[in-house]
């Protein structure tokens, strides 16, 4: 049986089932959180050419957490003030910003974006893992571990071999760190469960963390970084902080929160399998780029593990077994 977690909602209290199958809408809200997510490479790519690492972090939680201030002003919300609340936002901040946006910039300056987000599509297997260790809802099973497997394996296929032909002494520390980032993420899914049963909304979740996390990035920034000695950044820099801040922070932390209520920790990680098929379909769409048979392989091989993890499909398939079994 699976553990529930309790939700005050007014004066109703209710116990939605964590570990569940995916709703069309929370598929629609992974799939928007793709989009956003997917353009945090090429703009964190733009920036990196002017910008050192932490001053690009900063900018992107500070800019992001003044929007969604703005945002709770305009919707007469307000944040709440209970110090065990904050406690959470500053490891929510620490687990899903400050650290993993701190080591994908900072390996991006040594290694490519695709080599990136390589890495970070093993944020699901880091997240299975530690689910299961910490969590009693979230379990370890046969569908989603082999769904995971395909889904990286599929991400190798699509992004391709030549994408990992640079793989050397010199990368291993950047791709360590992308690791290391992954396995960042993948604590802050399981660790963000709890904003739920505090009764915080996601818009208010997001703020909390984006808040803690410029708090915590700041002081980094001034001391290593020095950027009142930098030189004035290009339109394209800037325009790129700007995405960074708003649609791939401010927007995507918002669909975040309500995707983990949505459909837990696991299923909510599916979105770096989703990431890669979404970058090389808008330069299809939009940049007139050529489909390899590679992408088709990589995207069926993604697809075929997010059926075995949502599970929806197989249990359609043993529900017709058992069915002709009975006939």
């Amino acid at each position: 049986m699976n553990c529930v977690d309790r939700v005050q909602e007014g004066s109703v209290v209710t116990q939605p089932i964590i570990n569940r199958p995916i709703s069309p809408l929370a598929w629609l809200l992974i799939l928007a959180l793709s989009f956003l997510w997917g353009g945090a490479y090429f703009f964190a790519g733009v920036a990196v050419a002017e910008l050192p690492p932490f001053t690009i972090v900063t900018l992107r939680v500070g800019l992001a957490m003044l929007v969604l201030h703005a945002l709770l002003a305009v919707l007469g919300k307000s944040m709440p003030w209970k110090g065990s609340v904050w406690a959470a936002f500053l490891g929510m901040g620490l687990l899903n910003n400050a650290i993993p946006f701190s080591l994908i910039v900072w390996g991006q300056t040594q290694i490519g974006s695709g080599l990136a987000s390589i890495m970070n599509a093993t944020t699901p297997i880091f997240t299975v893992l530690v689910a299961r260790a910490l969590t009693s809802d979230e379990k370890l099973t046969g569908a989603k571990t082999i769904g995971v497997a395909f889904g990286f394996i599929g991400i190798v296929v699509l992004i391709g071999a030549d994408a990992l032909s640079g793989i050397g002494g010199d990368t291993a520390w950047p791709l360590l760190a992308c690791a290391g980032a992954a396995v960042s993420y993948a604590f802050a899914g399981v660790f963000g469960r709890r904003f739920a049963r505090m009764g915080m909304e996601p818009l208010q979740t997001a703020t909390g963390q984006l808040t803690c996390s410029t708090l915590i990035l700041l002081p980094l920034a001034l001391l290593v970084d020095e950027p009142w000695t930098l030189p004035m950044v290009s339109m394209e820099v800037a325009a790129s902080i700007v995405g960074l801040a708003v649609l791939s922070s401010a927007l995507a932390y918002f669909l975040y929160f309500r995707i983990l209520e949505l459909a837990g920790a696991v299923n909510l990680l599916l979105v770096t399998f989703i990431i890669p098929p979404v970058a090389i379909g808008l330069g299809v769409l939009v940049l007139g780029e050529v489909l390899l048979l590679s992408h088709v392989a990589g995207l069926a091989l993604i697809l075929l593990g997010l059926a075995a993890i949502d599970g929806r499909v197989l249990r359609v398939l043993d529900g017709k077994r058992k069915g002709r079994e009975h006939s």
